[in-house]
Order: structure tokens, then C-alpha cells, then sequence
């Protein structure tokens, strides 16, 4: 198959499984179709899907990374012993774990094509990210406290495991409260990486963008709450905007 016709593979599986988009048109064009496909992996509820479904899939997003480009962490050079800035797309990052900033239910995103990290992590991992975190949680029998993590596979991403924490969303001024659950955030992953002997570890911007948290303090929380809790574990503040480039640089080394 090509990834074109891999692509097509995929929409019609998925169209097929929900009798309100059976009648949906196929774009011709590959923008429109790739937008299509994110939507329908992104509102896709949690549950089983044949082989030949998942075999196409991961085939389709693996190659997608690697036209994207992976980075390789062991590329990357220290800001400070043990710590390194990288700005770029987390979901090529190769390395033990990436960190998503989830919400509450930890299944994902449904918001078709939403710039949220929580979307793209889902998203390139493939639909059995989101049914091992829908198995984790009716196990676990009630929503994800804020500040304490979950370690899952990584699936189709370059990356060995993801870690999943959900940080305090901000709706008026930043209490003492929500600094203190942001740095539990950092200390419960860089923990349960130590414990899974997880050697490299990639934040992203946890709570800031969709939960409020001001960049600035997120930041200064994040770096001094791993320079404490880091051990031996390499870590990787992954930034996406130029803005938290700045911040950190300012921040580091």
C-alpha cells in the first residue's frame, strides 16, 4: 500500500463504524483527507478494532513521523548538566518518555484537529493509546487527581512510554494550591520514570495554553521542581512556541 492508499484504508474503516458519517464524502485532495482522518481518530470513542485496521495504522503514522523527521535526544547537547531545551514537535521526539499534559478522564482529546498536545499525542500514537488509558481508568474507577501521573506505552510514537499528568487548570489568580499541584506534576513523572527505570524524560509546558497556568511561573515552577526531583534521569524541557524558547533559555544553563 501507499500512504495514499493507506490513508483511504483508514477513512472508510472508520466511517464505517458509525452510521452518522457513512455518508460522509472523501476529500480528493491530501490536506483535506489528512484532516479527515485526524478528526475521526480524534472523535473516535474507546473500544477494540480488527487487526487489519491496526496494521494499516500504524504502518500510515509511523511513516508519517519519519516524513515529519525524528529527533533523537542522544543528538541533543546539555543546557545544564542533565537537562536539556528542545524546541520542536514532541510527538517525533525519540526518547524514554514524552509527557502529556491530559485532563481529567485521560483518554485524549476529542476535539477534531485541536492544536492541544493531549490531541497530538493521541493522535500520532494510534487508537490504542486512548483504549489503554479507557482500561486504566475503569480500573482505577474515578478521574485522575490533578498532580499525580499515569505511565503508559507509547505506541506508533518514536518515544518508548508516555506519561500522562493532569495539572491545575487556572481560572483567576494563581494560588499557592496550584503551584504546588504544578510541581507535583513534574516530581509524580520524573518518580514513576525512576521507578520504571525510564533513563530520559520530555516535559512539555504543563497547565499553560488551554489550563490557564501563566508561562512565566510555570516555568520557574518546572525548572526548579526538576532540578530538585531529577536524580539521575536526563530531562528535556520540550517547547513548541518561541516565547516559552525564551523563557527557558532565560531560565537555564
Amino acid at each position: 500500500m501507499t500512504q495514499a492508499e493507506r490513508r483511504i484504508f483508514l477513512i472508510e474503516k472508520l466511517l464505517s463504524e458509525q452510521p452518522r458519517y457513512r455518508d460522509l464524502a472523501v476529500p480528493s485532495d491530501e490536506a483535506g483527507q489528512k484532516m479527515l482522518l485526524r478528526s475521526l481518530l480524534n472523535v473516535r470513542p474507546p473500544q477494540p478494532i480488527g487487526e487489519d485496521f491496526l496494521a494499516v495504522q500504524d504502518a500510515y503514522l509511523r511513516e508519517e513521523t519519519a516524513r515529519k523527521g525524528v529527533t533523537d535526544f542522544a543528538d541533543l547537547s546539555p543546557v545544564e548538566p542533565g537537562i536539556y531545551l528542545w524546541q520542536g514537535d514532541v510527538t517525533t521526539l525519540q526518547c524514554g518518555a514524552i509527557v502529556n499534559a491530559a485532563n481529567s478522564g485521560m483518554t485524549g482529546c476529542y476535539v477534531p484537529c485541536h492544536s492541544c498536545i493531549d490531541n497530538a499525542i493521541h493522535t500520532y500514537a494510534g487508537v490504542q493509546l486512548r483504549l489503554t488509558c479507557a482500561e486504566m481508568m475503569k480500573k482505577q474507577g474515578h478521574e485522575e487527581p490533578t498532580g499525580q501521573a499515569k505511565l503508559t506505552p507509547a505506541f506508533n510514537l518514536p518515544c518508548d512510554y508516555v506519561l500522562h499528568t493532569v495539572g491545575p487548570i487556572i481560572t483567576g489568580s494563581v494560588t499557592e494550591t496550584d503551584r504546588e499541584l504544578l510541581a507535583s506534576c513534574y516530581r509524580s513523572c520524573l518518580a514513576l520514570a525512576q521507578e520504571n527505570d525510564i533513563k530520559s524524560v520530555a516535559f512539555c509546558c504543563i497547565s499553560t495554553g488551554e489550563f490557564h497556568f501563566p508561562n512565566d511561573e510555570a516555568a520557574k515552577i518546572a525548572v526548579e521542581t526538576v532540578r530538585q526531583s531529577k536524580g539521575d534521569t536526563e530531562v528535556i524541557f520540550n517547547v513548541f512556541k518561541d516565547t516559552d524558547c525564551k523563557l527557558y533559555r532565560e531560565l537555564l544553563g
